[in-house]
């Protein structure tokens, strides 16, 4: 199985086109006001008009409100949503696009428990639990993951070229997702850091 990528936390033009020739399936919008990653709406458009053909645009949310998430629908017209809060099952399916859920992974936490609220989800991802929902390369213990998951399993949090490729074979994950792993600064991408991750994922494949 090809493990699927994407590059999250996206901000510049140039580096969703450096993302998709590397190979990324998708790149990750983030509508988060505090994250260093957060585009305004017009922004994320620029973003968005310089992806390739078959590249999805995934915009992600923590705990923003219904009209919010409208707006970016409305106007950046993303492929899919991605919602890293305290987001209700009623509430991420409300907006008529696929959607993947986020669980912050932490010793006591029940996985399982949580993730199966949101059986609608088209995958469930995991990241580590830290204050800034994500995107400061913290990693967390892959042997938590369970086994046997009724979705496919996104994985995150720390992940770089160094350590995708043991995370894969340990997880057997359905996709990989990374952002502080492949910059050179907070919200800029490095290509050839890119280049290299993705490199990893496909000997972790083969």
């Amino acid at each position: 199985m090809r493990t699927r990528v994407k590059i999250c936390g996206i901000t510049r033009p140039g580096d969703a086109l450096a993302a998709a020739q590397a190979g990324a399936d998708a790149i990750g919008l983030v509508f988060y006001p505090p994250s260093p990653r957060f585009l305004s709406v017009e922004r994320a458009r620029e973003v968005r008009a310089a992806l390739p053909p078959f590249v999805q645009a995934v915009a992600l949310f923590v705990n923003a409100d219904a009209a919010q998430v409208a707006q970016v629908i409305g106007r950046v017209h993303p492929a899919m949503l991605q919602f890293h809060g305290e987001e209700t099952p009623a509430f991420c399916g409300q907006f008529g696009l696929p959607y993947v859920k986020a669980c912050r992974v932490a010793p006591g936490v029940d996985l399982l428990k949580y993730l199966v609220e949101f059986p609608a989800a088209s995958g469930w991802l995991l990241d580590a639990h830290v204050e800034e929902y994500g995107g400061v390369g913290a990693s967390f213990d892959w042997s938590l993951v369970p086994r046997r998951l009724e979705r496919p399993l996104v994985l995150s949090g720390g992940l770089t070229q160094g350590n995708v490729g043991a995370a894969i074979r340990k997880v057997k994950p359905w996709a990989v997702d990374v952002s502080s792993g492949v910059e050179s600064a907070k919200g800029i991408k490095d290509a050839a850091k890119i280049a290299a991750f993705i490199a990893e994922v496909r000997n972790a494949d083969a």
